[in-house]
């Protein structure tokens, strides 16, 4: 599943015109949100007038024509439908539909740099932010011109130094990624190795074999054990020698539920 993003400006500029004349970030969201909800009352009413055909043929269908109307009659009351509650079993029914309305969503407010530092001091994101908590919603504040700025920068050290400068430790592009995969459920495991290291992205929950089959299915299928160090004390040990003479490398079975910068070596034999 992906989700929607939405950058909402939250800063004066007299030089940079918005296009209604004024900052209002809640009636922008309004405006798309709008959007939104008509392309999705198109996708239902295409699928609905479908699904009515096949019908008479096909009765087990009755029960998605009556999701259908139920969605159809939210979106023209103006709501998403992600503002309905649906079953496992219904989800799973219109899942093919991709409705734009029923993605994970989060706002990400455009501040200048003067209340990057403090953005509880920006007027218009304290307004993003109470919208975004009435829509069970993400929402992160950003500095754009920043972010164009680090982005020109040739070294690591110059784009950390100017963070530094900011008051800020991380970019707003890498607090962006963290709260996206939060917001899917999404989470990341490492392999490493003498030619490199690597990043495998899983959904939270997920078991050591299944991990281990996002790198080859035949991991997975001869799945032995999982010979796993986390991230930080591997930093703290500075090698994987000194974790090991500390016993901070354990052996996980099948059962073991993958965490967050977990190192992994999987033991496996096909």
């Amino acid at each position: 599943m992906d989700s929607i993003i939405e950058v909402v400006r939250c800063f004066e500029n007299s030089n940079i015109i918005h296009v209604d004349g004024v900052i209002n970030p809640i009636n922008d969201i309004e405006i798309i949100e709008l959007e939104l909800i008509y392309a999705d009352l198109e996708t239902v009413m295409k699928r609905r007038e479908r699904v009515k055909k096949q019908l008479k043929a096909d009765k087990s269908l009755a029960k998605e024509d009556l999701i259908l109307e139920k969605i159809e009659k939210t979106l023209n009351e103006g709501k998403s439908a992600r503002s309905i509650e649906f079953t496992k079993e219904e989800k799973e029914i219109i899942k093919g539909l991709h409705l734009l309305t029923l993605k994970p969503l989060m706002y990400v407010a455009n501040v200048d740099e003067e209340t990057i530092q403090d953005p509880e001091s920006n007027e218009n994101f304290k307004k993003v932010k109470k919208y975004a908590e009435s829509q069970n919603a993400k929402v992160i504040p950003i500095c754009v011109k920043l972010e164009e700025e680090i982005s020109e920068l040739e070294s690591e050290e110059e784009k950390k130094e100017l963070l530094e400068m900011m008051g800020l430790d991380k970019s707003g592009l890498d607090r962006l990624v963290i709260v996206s995969y939060d917001i899917l459920g999404l989470m990341s495991y490492l392999t490493a190795g003498e030619v490199e290291v690597r990043a495998w992205t899983i959904r939270k929950g997920t078991k050591a074999p299944q991990a281990a089959g996002k790198i080859h299915s035949d991991i997975e299928r001869g799945f032995i054990k999982a010979e796993i160090v986390s991230y930080d004390d591997l930093i703290e040990c500075g090698s994987m020698a000194k974790a090991r003479e500390k016993g901070l490398i354990r052996m996980e079975g099948k059962e073991y539920t993958m965490k967050e910068g977990d190192i992994v070596d999987f033991k496996f034999n096909v």
